[in-house]
């Protein structure tokens, strides 16, 4: 397909919210906050509220990803870094239950996907300089890269006991960055189901979780092209429906004319390149913000020759890629939800 970028949809992120209406409609009134937490602009938009309580719950909303920034931040001081140094030390960490059950749903995920996604790997994430706000590029040694992929820290390292939380590798270093969002995505949508709202639209970083719809017709968002300032598509988003994305535009660096992002093969411990951004959407059940953030890694990372056979072993349907070259690929699913403006 053509990857003319549509100038309509150009925003941060390349990421335009549009409600659209019917001729008879009242006006459709929209109320959106933003705000800056993972690192990343959040926006939650609420439809069809007063201005004064839709500004209380997004406010609300904006508090709980504050929470969940600080509780698991992955350098900074927060639970999941006490979490890492008391395995580091082959200790027992006392947890709580939200971080137990977050743990091993990600190692579920892990286990299915042939831990292609892997977020025990955080010392290679830290080896690439990437758990840092300032990232700088940097090679590291060889022989470092190699000694934390034979060590091959892995989810099922994970032991629980009740709220109990123990490693039998030392070499586990977690780093929920590629699932953290999404799960804050099912935490915003289920605080605002809880209040009452029909309709609202959550984006952490350009993952977005839809609910119901605003107005006669749904959530419209955009597909960023990975190598240009809009969106190379469009697809409308139903009630309980999320789309994510992985890609190598936003936290990386160039070095010695190669891109370095930061998703890290936990197979080579390498910086990997073979694709430019791959955009999936899940729906259903109660989790369908974190299974957009973290089912659309593994994809990343089997690349070009390989990721249709890992979303169907994910289950995924509606898929999106394009490759470091510019050619885009997608799923008969994925092209029969693509609109025009």
């Amino acid at each position: 397909m053509a990857r003319k970028p549509l100038p309509l949809l150009a925003l941060l992120y390349a990421m335009l919210v549009l409600a659209l209406l019917g001729g008879c409609q009242p006006r459709a009134v929209i109320h959106r906050t933003e705000g800056k937490v993972f690192g990343t602009r959040v926006e939650v938009s609420i439809y069809g509220e007063p201005e004064q309580r839709a500004a209380a719950l997004a406010a609300q909303v904006l508090r709980e990803f504050d929470r969940l920034h600080h509780k698991f931040h992955a350098w900074q001081p927060s639970d999941l870094t006490a979490l890492n140094e008391r395995i580091a030390r082959g200790e027992e960490y006392a947890a709580d239950q939200e971080m137990v059950d977050i743990l091993q749903a990600a190692a579920g995920l892990a286990e299915s996907s042939d831990n292609l996604f892997n977020p025990a790997i955080g010392r290679l994430i830290r080896l690439w300089g990437f758990q840092s706000s300032d990232i700088t590029a940097q090679r590291p040694a060889p022989a470092e890269i190699r000694k934390w992929v034979d060590a091959n820290p892995r989810m099922s390292d994970l032991r629980f006991d009740g709220t109990r939380i123990r490693s039998v590798n030392k070499a586990v270093m977690l780093d929920l960055g590629g699932y953290a969002k999404g799960y804050a995505l099912d935490r915003a949508a289920q605080i605002l189901r809880g209040a009452g709202v029909k309709a609202a639209l959550i984006n952490v970083g350009g993952n977005m979780l839809a609910l119901g719809r605003p107005g006669e017709r749904p959530w419209r968002v955009g597909i960023k092209d990975p190598r240009g300032d809009g969106a190379m598509a469009a697809v409308e988003l139903h009630d309980n429906e999320a789309i994510g994305t992985s890609g190598d535009y936003q936290r990386y660096y160039m070095q010695d004319g190669k891109r370095r992002p930061h998703i890290i093969d936990p197979r080579s411990g390498e910086s990997v390149d073979v694709m430019a951004s791959v955009t999936i959407i899940t729906s259903g059940g109660s989790d369908p913000g974190t299974r957009s953030d973290g089912k659309s890694k593994p994809l990343f990372l089997a690349g070009p020759g390989q990721w249709r056979a890992m979303a169907e072993r994910l289950g995924l349907h509606e898929v999106m890629v394009v490759d470091t070259e510019g050619r885009v690929d997608m799923t008969e699913e994925m092209r029969r939800r693509l609109v025009t403006p």
